[in-house]
């Protein structure tokens, strides 16, 4: 009768029992809107990453630097005081045109640099998606949330030219957040919708500085929401930008009576904006790298 020997080795190697290798599978996250909270305070240092990131590409081998920041608003209040209020003699409620326009022109350039940001960021950020796993919604956030140094320090030489002109800001001067805060919302939703589009047709890269171009002049950048007629007001908040810079400038010129029409329908179609614009990103970004 044949014996069959196994060494003490082989008894070892057969009881040892195999270690399954983990499979991870990611698939999209089911639901009308699921905005995956847990997801993005997960990955948040990845908006750190991307945000600091921005900033330091913004300034990297600039001979000024910063200073651009203040550039472009103060160059911008010089063209827009000698073309329309001393030229065209736009009322400006009151006020020196100057800091008038300044005014406007804060959140303004703040909003046309983050949804110009925005609008191209996931296209811009194509290596990225194809190879790391994180939530898309992070990149259009980062593209929001890094023009704001440019706009704090910008905002400190607003309030230099406050002193100036002799204006002191009231006790509105806390509600800046707000407006601040709705002119972010503003950008995040149109740059929600707009980053999406660019990845299928990128036809809206090219349209988007043609945008930011017609939109400022149907904002109250270099005219004062008082020239609407009064029957229009509530169309014309139909422009989210137009209810964040009437606020803006409420908060910081201690003017006597905002339009509050315009600001409360301005904040209205923001909110329908963000909600749709949440939507259509996290229906869209499924096929990102795919497209892309």
């Amino acid at each position: 009768m044949p014996t069959t020997s196994i060494s003490a080795g082989d008894t070892a190697s057969t009881s040892r029992p195999t270690r399954a290798v983990p499979t991870v599978v990611i698939r999209p996250q089911r639901g009308l809107v699921n905005l995956d909270l847990a997801g993005l305070w997960e990955f948040r240092e990845i908006l750190y990453f991307l945000v600091w990131r921005d900033i330091k590409l913004r300034y990297k081998q600039t001979a000024i630097g910063a200073a651009w920041a203040v550039l472009q608003p103060l160059a911008t209040m010089a063209i827009f005081t000698i073309i329309f209020g001393h030229l065209a003699k736009i009322p400006s409620d009151g006020l020196p045109y100057a800091i008038f326009s300044f005014t406007g022109l804060l959140p303004w350039i703040y909003f046309s640099q983050a949804i110009a940001r925005s609008g191209g960021s996931v296209v811009g950020d194509a290596n990225l998606i194809k190879k790391v796993y994180f939530p898309r919604l992070l990149i259009p956030i980062a593209a929001v949330l890094s023009p704001l140094v440019d706009f704090l320090i910008s905002f400190v030489i607003l309030l230099g030219m406050a002193a100036w002109f002799g204006i002191r800001p009231g006790w509105n001067i806390l509600t800046v957040p707000l407006f601040l805060v709705l002119a972010m919302i503003s950008a995040l939703a149109a740059g929600l919708w707009l980053s999406a589009l660019n990845v299928r047709y990128r036809d809206v890269g090219h349209a988007l500085p043609f945008l930011i171009q017609i939109w400022l002049y149907a904002s109250p950048v270099a005219y004062s929401v008082a020239l609407i007629p009064e029957k229009w007001r509530l169309v014309y908040g139909l422009n989210p930008m137009a209810g964040a810079i009437e606020g803006f400038r409420w908060a910081l010129l201690h003017k006597d009576r905002p339009a509050l029409g315009v600001i409360a329908m301005s904040t209205v179609v923001v909110l329908a904006l963000l909600i749709g614009g949440v939507i259509f990103f996290k229906r869209f970004e499924r096929s990102f790298a795919d497209v892309v």
